[in-house]
């Protein structure tokens, strides 16, 4: 087997009294997209950090390339794109000095450097948006920049921390589009994500982590076939409390409440949609169950504040 591209082991972090990454290890493979899914708080962003050598780990290590961070930090970032949680564009300079500036970082020469300038804005669907400034951008456009530059000196590895938070929906698919490309290429990612439906078309495997801890891994829908009931069966448009205790118990496997829904999760879901004929004043939504179904169950409904 492949020498893991990154290598986690029993990496711990405290801020004060706050334990905030618990005995954590995973491994990325070449040419692999690992997605990492929590709620807010769980430790992702430290974890990211650590992996990028700018948070140190109170115990544990981080291996890139083989190499250990941070101790051999430059020979592993000249290898690595990363395209942090909020936007890092200098606003001053154009899209194209955005990336020149950034790939004399890693010391290339001016003459390869724009060699690869016209390829990246056209990866990123910005060809024509060469010369205007990041401030003259749309977010999605914002986004694909940073994607673009962090490719700048060709790497091997991408650690990308949420990156489609606050994108609509067809930019958010433009740059699912481009994330496929450079996994096709071979590229190995880190992902960091909120959205479920972005994990499930995105991951190979998905790290699942709440109070910095691992609580599941493996592949998406590995995953859901281990943790879920196939069938999900939303009811709602009546009194919640008499349908989630009423008779309709009997054919569900576990039953949820959030609000004004109630959930049903069943092996077999047509005794239920039977049962529920009984209830015309309900409305219902018969679906597979899904990784936001598995988040939900592995770290709970309730809302988390950020910090």
């Amino acid at each position: 087997m492949n020498e893991p591209q990154l290598r986690c082991t029993h990496l711990t972090k405290r801020f004060g009294d706050n334990l905030v990454v618990d005995d954590l290890s995973f491994e990325l493979q070449p040419g692999e997209c690992l997605g990492v899914i929590g709620p807010n708080g769980a430790g992702k962003t430290t974890t990211f950090r650590m992996c990028l050598g700018l948070t140190a780990p109170d115990s544990g290590s981080v291996n890139v390339f083989g190499l250990s961070m941070p101790q051999d930090a430059l020979a592993i970032k000249e290898r690595l794109g990363v395209v942090s949680q909020f936007d890092t564009l200098d606003p001053d300079f154009s899209c194209a000095e955005n990336l020149m500036v950034y790939g004399r970082y890693f010391g290339m020469r001016t003459a390869d450097i724009q060699s690869r300038i016209p390829t990246l804005l056209e990866f990123a669907a910005l060809s024509h948006k060469a010369h205007a400034k990041p401030g003259e951008l749309s977010g999605g456009m914002k986004r694909r920049l940073s994607l673009a530059r962090s490719l700048i000196n060709n790497p091997s590895l991408l650690l990308l921390d949420e990156p489609t938070t606050g994108l609509d929906p067809q930019a958010r698919h433009l740059m699912w589009e481009r994330l496929q490309q450079l996994l096709q290429q071979g590229k190995s990612i880190l992902l960091t994500t909120h959205f479920m439906d972005e994990a499930e078309r995105l991951c190979d495997r998905l790290l699942v982590v709440d109070h910095g801890r691992k609580i599941a891994e493996g592949k998406p829908r590995d995953l859901i076939a281990q943790h879920l009931e196939p069938d999900v069966i939303e009811v709602y448009g009546g009194d919640t409390q008499a349908l989630s205790q009423g008779d309709l118990r009997a054919h569900a496997q576990r039953i949820e409440v959030s609000g004004d829904t109630v959930f049903f999760y069943t092996q077999t879901a047509q005794p239920l949609l039977q049962a529920l004929l009984a209830y015309p004043g309900v409305r219902s939504l018969h679906r597979p169950a899904n990784l936001e179904d598995l988040f939900l169950k592995l770290t709970g409904r309730q809302i988390r504040e950020e910090g």
